[in-house]
Parts: structure tokens; sequence; C-alpha cells
């Protein structure tokens, strides 16, 4: 992976488009298992991915369910950051969102990036 020790992925779908959801999750615990200090960042629609419950019913064929992806990725140590003006225009108040979710500005996902760290979207 990179030498930066960091990976992030970014995550825009949620039951619109639950495969890649999914699969977004899935590689970001591949990340972390790797040791790289991973960030998943959750934008547009998939900052619905953070509200407590949402991901519940969510288990595509052949992968785990979606919501123990997002409970492993966050033991493990994984960061979640949710676009703030995001949340805000789908109306989700922050005390809903699951533990280990962090609401920030662009600026983060900036500052997590700057230095050359490889990013995937889903």
């Amino acid at each position: 992976m990179s030498g930066t020790g960091k990976f992030c992925v970014s995550i825009t779908n949620a039951k619109n488009d639950t495969d890649k959801a999914t699969v977004g999750f899935v590689v970001a615990n591949a990340a972390v298992g790797s040791d790289q200090d991973t960030m998943v960042f959750l934008s547009t629609e998939g900052v619905r991915l953070a509200e407590q419950g949402y991901a519940d019913d969510i288990h595509e064929e052949g992968f785990a369910p979606l919501a123990e992806l997002i409970t492993n990725f966050v033991e493990a140590g994984g960061q979640v950051y949710v676009c703030a003006p995001c949340v805000k225009k789908r109306g989700i108040e922050p005390e809903n969102l699951i533990s280990g979710a962090t609401v920030v500005g662009g600026a983060k996902l900036v500052e997590f990036l700057a230095d050359g760290t490889p990013s995937v979207t889903y």
C-alpha cells in the first residue's frame, strides 16, 4: 500500500447502491487490517450509513452484513468522518450517528489526503 501509511475510502452511496456501500467498507476493513491509518469519508447519500440502525438490514450476497462491517472497522481503529453539509441537507441529527462517527467539513478530508494518501471512492 501507500508509503504514507494511510488510506482513505470515500463512500457516496447507501441504500441507493448497497453493493458499492458494502464493498467500500470491505476495502476499508482490508486497509485498517493492513495497519494503514484508515479513514472512511461518507458524503452525499453515503452519510446515511452513519445513522444508527440504517445499515442493519443491508446484507449483500457474498459479504458480511454491512452493519457488521462498519462495527468491525470502527473497533479496529478506523475513523469514520461524515460530511457536515451532507448531514445537514438530509436532516440527520449528529446525536443519531453511530459510535465512532465524527461530523467534519471538507477541510478534514483535504488535510488527510494532502500528503499523497491514496483514496478510492464507492
